[in-house]
């Protein structure tokens, strides 16, 4: 907005023996348009510092999350701490998987999905190829260890496990932490859950054979995206729009320029120059081959309707919520 400050300035000629002829008026000055200031926001990742968040990294390196108005803080927490603060409208947006989202409107958090940032659920689960394991049905009767009954790894299993006939209290489900690697090298477990791009990757580069399953080879669920809430959508849409853009130009320079994307990483994850870059690059790759989609950011009924079918034959809430309130598209480019 232009701010505008007019100086009438009336100058008069001294009356010798004729009036002189008055001078035109002094031209209005033209002042630059004042910046308006960045909304500072904090976003709450799930996760630790990783190469997998690559695409937020490139939005605020690049300037993408700064040109749509935006001053983004990466707040590394737990996911289910960014829904309950989103719910609460203490913070406009989080990243979250699909099942947090319905599990906190089943407890009356008016939580909105608005980006398919996965277009699979992200979860494997894996064996030493000498258990003689060789297909999900097998795992009855076997020790699983994943971080704990809760979770995208939780319920990446059980999502299997039901679409194969196998059921919970045919397994023995270990809680080990986010430990996984270690307990499958050591055999503390025969089986371990884990995230497709990460305890996998770190298995195989320590030279371990392994057979792995994921969960988005049995079922299609909805998977990690961006969430915001009813009342931020109600009244202020296009601050959802302008920041759903940003982030979703990050996806697409990342998936467009892997290399460039895990340079920029550099700067906000620490000691990634000293890790091995053909492990951190293999896990990047692994991620960008589950963001990929012909509208991306685009998320599916269908894996919303899934999902839903998944936690309530779990037991995590017996009455069908509205899906349509749950998540939307309009958003998405």
């Amino acid at each position: 907005m232009f701010k505008r400050f007019s100086f009438l300035f009336v100058l008069f000629a001294l009356l010798l023996a004729a009036c002189a002829p008055q001078p035109a008026p002094a031209a209005e000055p033209t002042l630059a348009p004042t910046e308006k200031p960045l909304m500072k926001i904090r976003l709450p990742m799930g996760y630790i510092p990783n190469v997998q968040y690559a695409p937020f990294y490139v939005a605020a390196s690049k300037g993408y999350f700064a040109e749509a108005g935006f001053e983004v803080e990466f707040d590394y927490s737990f996911e289910t701490d960014g829904i309950a603060l989103v719910g609460a409208n203490q913070l406009p947006f989080s990243l979250a998987s699909g099942e947090q989202i319905l599990l906190a409107r089943s407890q009356g958090l008016p939580v909105v999905y608005v980006v398919g940032w996965y277009q699979q659920y992200p979860i494997s689960v894996m064996a030493k190829s000498t258990s003689n394991i060789k297909n999900p049905e097998d795992f009855r009767n076997r020790k699983i260890g994943l971080p704990g009954l809760f979770g995208a790894n939780y319920i990446g299993l059980l999502a299997m496990l039901y679409a194969v006939g196998v059921n919970e209290n045919e397994v023995s489900l270990e809680s080990i932490g986010f430990n996984q690697v270690e307990a499958l090298a050591t055999d503390q477990v025969d089986i371990v859950v884990g995230y497709a791009a990460n305890e996998p990757v770190v298995l195989r580069a320590k030279g371990y054979d392994l057979t792995e399953w994921r969960t988005a080879e049995f079922v299609q669920l909805a998977s990690n995206g961006l969430v915001t809430n009813e009342k931020t959508i109600a009244e202020n849409p296009e601050m959802v729009r302008a920041f759903v853009e940003a982030m979703l130009k990050g996806v697409r320079d990342t998936i467009l320029d892997p290399d460039a994307a895990y340079e920029i990483s550099f700067n906000y994850v620490e000691n990634l120059k000293e890790a091995d870059a053909r492990v951190q690059k293999q896990v990047l790759g692994t991620s960008i081959e589950m963001w990929r989609a012909e509208r991306l950011g685009y998320t599916d009924p269908q894996a919303w309707q899934n999902m839903q079918d998944v936690l309530i034959q779990m037991g995590m809430y017996s009455d069908p919520l509205d899906l349509d309130l749950a998540f939307t598209n309009q958003f998405i480019p």
